[in-house]
Formats: C-alpha cells, structure tokens, sequence
C-alpha cells in the first residue's frame, strides 16, 4: 500500500487562524469541565431569533419550500431589500444587482473571485475583519493593510492611499460599523473614499453588516433600522456587502447579500451557481418576514439593550485604564488598548480565560499595527454578564 499523504495547497500558508474561534473552543472546554466563562470574544447577537421570523421559517418548512432557489436568491428577496434601499436609504438599486449569499461570508468570497486576478492588490485598514485579507489571499491577491494615521482613525486618510497605491491595486476594501473597533465612518470621509476610488479605477467595496447597530449621541435620535447611509449613495458601482446576521439576529440562518454594478450582476450569478447553487431555501423565505414593523420594533429594543451594554462596559475598561482611543459608535465591540498591563495581547487573554473566567479575542486575530497591544470585548451578553466580566477583570488587573 502506497504511503502517499495528501497535501494542502501552498496558498493555505497564506491563511492566518481565526484566534477567536480558538479562544471559543478553549473556553467551551472549560465550561465542560465545570468552570463559569463569561463569553465576551465572539461577535454572534445573544439573543435569539425574533419570534415572527422563526415562525416564518417554520412555515416555509411545513410548505414545503425546500428545493434550490435561483442562484441569486428567492425573487421576492431580492426585491424586498431593493426596497429597504429605497424606502430606508433613497437609493434606487435594481434587483438584478443583488445576490443573496450563505451569509456575508458567502458576498466576500464571492466578491474576491468576482474583481481580483491573481497579482492584484486590495488595500484595507489596520485593524480589519481578518477574513477579508485570507479571502483576497485565496484568489492569489495581495492584502495591505494601512495602520491608522492616527489612534481611533476609522479609515485610511486620502494621503495614505495616494503613498499605497500603485498599478497593481484593484480594492478598497472598508467597513462601517467596523469589526474590531466599532467605528463609524463619517458619511463625509465615505464620499471622499470613494471618489478617491473612483478616479484611480478602483473597486471600493464597504462591510456594511452591522448596519442598524449604531448609537447616535441621544437614544432619541435614533431612527429604526439605523442612521447611517449607505455607501450607494456615494457612486453607484461601489459594492456593498450585508447580512441578516447582526441587526437581524440571523447569524445561524446564513443569509447575506451583495449588491454590485449592473454590469457585475451576470457573470456574479453565474459565480454563485458555481460557488454555492443558492443560499438555504428556508431561511430566505424566513428573511422576507425581517423588514416587517413588529420584528423592526423588536430589533430596536435589543438594539437599545446594545447601547446601555455599550455604555457600561466602555466606561468600565476605562476606569480600570484599559484605553479606548476608537469611539465604538456602532456594532458590539470595543477595542481595548491594553498598554498598561501587558504587551503580549494573546498572553493577556489567556490569562483571562484561564484564571479568571472571562473570553476575549487577541488583536492579533484583526491585524499587525500595535496589536499586541489590543484586545476586542464583545459586548453580546446581558447586563449581570458584563457585570460580573466586570469585576473579574477588576480582580485580575489588581
């Protein structure tokens, strides 16, 4: 019998852990063995499902509504975010142009195989979502990574991509709210991101998922679904990604969607049938019932349970001296500087998981800029929660 081994692809060296998932595994392990962990590493909603959209799940099921949709999603999905785009945003988007995927996960890894060749560089900020530069990697692409230009800078400055660009740069790549830090950027910086795009032809794509989870200075100007405009508004062939994981609380559901150029949209279908045949037939059907206004005054009510979270726990990491130089106006996070007690943010966070009981996520997991030095809490679980994350933390830093 031959001793051959299957290798992996040497491409797979390109791919850095999700350390997150790690911090996960070894937390649940703990737990399994008797020990309390207040779980403040994983960006997943605690609460569940709203009602209206399990139901409508369930009934999809019962109908029988289980075969392939098309590749780019049920009809009368697609339609029905076309028209949150324009009734929520005042932007006319053609249905044609949106592609509902297995999650926001599903829109980048189609998105990455859809704009870039082999060579191609896409450009993203220092600390980002850290799918994003394995996804480009994958396609044989580059990932630069620019540092803030200054501490809590949600974007890179328009000097710091004239000095990175170069012929070989075909992306931009941002988010607004951001993972890890929760920033928000303002709608005037998106504009002038994205005419800096448009005159050095390239594609600007913007994470938008965690649209609807922002925190305007009083709770009473906060309209539902969400204050922040879209990056459609800004050039209408910039691409956007979203996902009904999030505000929604749909993240087990896995539907996401793209929206690309009208120009992108056939040879963007003909990706998803080969990529992923369609998202799940049941949980497309249950989305169609997400925009409605009894599950939207629901997800405002969690959404306002997220900003007293908010509140709390930053106020809390800086009276113990953590520094939180990124404003967390938007998602659930809060990017933790942790230079007053250690330097090694992968050592620090251990140490929390296993001698006090609480689960954070490296900085490591987001970039290279300083990232030692930082740490992302989430805040995803209820008040008693944090609170007593809280006085662990307070425990193990005195």
């Amino acid at each position: 019998m031959s001793d051959f081994r299957p290798e992996a692809a040497d491409r797979n060296r390109l791919i850095n852990p999700f350390r997150v998932m790690d911090v996960l595994e070894r937390a649940r392990q703990l737990e399994q063995s008797g020990v309390d962990i207040v779980h403040l590493e994983v960006g997943e909603p605690d609460f569940a499902t709203a009602p209206q959209i399990v139901a409508a799940g369930v009934r999809a099921l019962q109908q029988g509504h289980t075969a392939y949709t098309p590749a780019a999603g049920l009809p009368a999905l697609r339609e029905r975010i076309a028209r949150f785009y324009a009734d929520h945003h005042g932007v006319d988007v053609d249905p044609s142009r949106i592609l509902v995927t297995p999650g926001a996960s599903g829109a980048l890894v189609l998105a990455a195989n859809l704009l870039l060749n082999a060579g191609d560089t896409v450009l993203m900020p220092d600390p980002s979502y850290p799918c994003n530069r394995n996804y480009v990697h994958l396609v044989g692409g580059k990932a630069v990574l620019i540092p803030p230009a200054s501490p809590g800078q949600p974007a890179p400055s328009l000097a710091q991509l004239d000095l990175a660009y170069n012929p070989s740069v075909k992306g931009l790549w941002l988010a607004s709210p951001a993972n890890p830090t929760g920033a928000v950027i303002p709608p005037t910086e998106v504009q002038a991101l994205s005419d800096w795009a448009a005159k050095h032809s390239v594609h600007l794509l913007m994470d938008e998922i965690y649209q609807g989870l922002d925190y305007p200075d009083s709770p009473a100007d906060s309209c539902a679904l969400g204050n922040l405009p879209t990056a459609l508004r800004c050039h209408p062939n910039n691409l956007l990604v979203n996902s009904f994981s999030k505000y929604f609380g749909m993240t087990g559901w896995r539907v996401g969607w793209l929206v690309v150029p009208q120009s992108l949209a056939a040879p963007a279908n003909v990706l998803a049938q080969n990529l992923f045949i369609a998202a799940p037939t049941p949980a497309q059907h249950a989305a169609l019932r997400a925009f409605d206004d009894d599950v939207i005054e629901v997800l405002e009510q969690r959404r306002a349970a997220f900003r007293q979270r908010r509140d709390f726990l930053c106020d809390a990491l800086r009276s113990m001296g953590f520094s939180l130089p990124w404003q967390a106006d938007g998602a659930f996070y809060c990017y933790a500087g942790i230079e007053r007690f250690a330097d090694d943010s992968e050592a620090f966070c251990r140490m929390l998981l296993e001698e006090h009981g609480v689960a954070v996520t490296p900085g490591t997991d987001f970039g290279a800029h300083n990232a030692n030095t930082y740490v992302r809490f989430a805040f995803t679980n209820a008040m008693p929660r944090l609170e007593l994350a809280a006085e662990r933390l307070h425990r193990a830093l005195s």
